[in-house]
């Protein structure tokens, strides 16, 4: 068997990956671990574990934002799951970014839970709150984002900054018709082919997993900010059948997971 698996949160990791491993199954994990679970520590069967530097696509949307804000006003800041390394790096961006930008004030930040419904309600309610001081709305993911937005041009303020992270199909159309500043692209289409590509290759005997080092094992994967200059060009997600050939299958590493 192969499994490519996305656990909820970090806690879920562990269960999954002995029970895996008991079974003789090969797993690649994306996204949520613990840091202190590896898939080198006594792991034969669990390939990968792949994930996307959350803290660089948080500060990267941040500074779009910014940017499109002229450098200075206010924002709100909408987190996911805190539970989930995910959330926890992208607001960790946010703040680096922040650091770097005494002009920008961060008004309100509250969790949304990954969530368009509870996105809009969040969102809402710091309109209520904030009013016109807000400028900018950074989201931890596109659900949020366009939660975000609806209570946005509800309110009447279609001029305020918005982004998020995923490039969802309907985010990256909202940043193609500029109702959306930007998103990042973790290409979806690649994730869900790599896994179990890694899986077959393993069980072909073409993937020796013995042989791979720690950062084939745990790594970043690269990501692309989606803007107005490239937003059309990603309009419709493909997967190119060479990236799952077994000798391409770490060809996107950009760093190890430490």
């Amino acid at each position: 068997m192969v499994l490519n698996v996305l656990p909820n949160g970090d806690s879920d990791t562990t269960p999954i990956v002995k029970e895996a491993d008991a079974a003789g199954a090969y797993l690649v994990t994306q996204w949520n671990k613990p840091a202190d679970l590896n898939p080198w520590d006594g792991y034969d069967t669990w390939i990968s574990h792949i994930t996307f530097d959350g803290v660089d696509s948080g500060r990267q949307i941040a500074e779009a934002m910014f940017e499109q804000m002229g450098g200075s006003g206010g924002i709100i800041a909408l987190q996911g799951i805190l539970d989930t390394a995910a959330a926890k790096d992208r607001f960790t961006g946010l703040q680096e970014a922040l650091a770097e930008n005494p002009d920008i004030e961060l008004l309100d930040e509250q969790t949304a839970d990954f969530d368009r419904t509870t996105g809009f309600e969040v969102t809402k309610t710091l309109i209520t709150k904030h009013g016109d001081a807000i400028r900018g709305v950074w989201a931890a993911n596109d659900d949020m984002a366009l939660g975000a937005l609806q209570a946005l041009e509800a309110a009447g303020m279609s001029d305020v900054a918005v982004v998020g992270i995923d490039a969802v199909p309907e985010a990256v159309q909202a940043v193609a018709d500029g109702t959306m500043t930007a998103t990042v692209s973790v290409d979806g289409p690649w994730q869900g082919g790599v896994g179990l590509a890694m899986g077959y290759c393993a069980l072909t005997g073409e993937l020796d997993v013995a042989g791979l080092s720690n950062e084939q094992r745990a790594f970043f994967a690269e990501q692309t900010l989606i803007n107005a200059e490239n937003a059309e060009e990603n309009l419709t997600p493909k997967a190119d059948l060479e990236d799952f050939e077994c000798g391409n299958l770490f060809d996107r590493v950009t760093g190890p997971v430490s």
